[in-house]
């Protein structure tokens, strides 16, 4: 009995150290809670609105003068929100540090309202479904509908520049 009680032992720890051979998948980032902002759902009358729909407050100014283009890669801290019900469904925090995208990638919305930043700064804008991902959800936790986001654009960086002509391949004919 008592070597039956070692054997079983002896497996155990085998077990355990076999266990601790193997490495744990990484954790996926942790999001954290952000609460939505009390106007997450209508924008402030002082708020800007352009003609696309798109409407920005600016909450900090920025210490840039250049504004970004479509060319730029653009590095920011941001949270977003859903606004019929104040859902955070994505922030670059959850990364633990800035967030770098080409401009020319992003939602329309995030286009046009970077557009009109400068680094520093960081702005509000709440973004309409037709400028972000549509009115349909795409998946569970996904975002659709009306948007918010908080953008801080931290910096602008130089991205890839657009092929010159020449480097441009022809456009095929099309066959008759």
């Amino acid at each position: 009995c008592l070597s039956l009680a070692v054997a079983a032992s002896l497996s155990l720890a085998a077990t355990a150290a076999h266990a601790e051979d193997k490495a744990a998948p990484p954790a996926a980032p942790v999001m954290p809670k952000i609460p939505a902002p009390a106007d997450v759902g209508k924008p402030p009358a002082d708020a800007e609105k352009a003609t696309s729909g798109l409407v920005t407050k600016v909450l900090q100014k920025g210490t840039g003068t250049d504004h970004p283009n479509e060319s730029h890669l653009v590095e920011v801290n941001y949270v977003g929100w859903q606004q019929r019900d104040g859902f955070m469904f994505d922030t670059s925090q959850k990364r633990g540090t800035t967030a770098k995208f080409p401009l020319k990638l992003l939602i329309k919305g995030w286009r046009e309202g970077l557009k009109l930043m400068v680094a520093g700064e960081k702005r509000r804008m709440w973004i309409p479904a037709d400028m972000a991902y549509g009115n349909e959800p795409r998946g569970p936790g996904k975002a659709y509908g009306d948007l918010c986001f908080d953008v801080e654009l931290v910096a602008i960086h130089p991205g890839d520049p657009e092929p010159a002509a020449a480097e441009k391949p022809a456009k095929k004919k099309k066959a008759h």
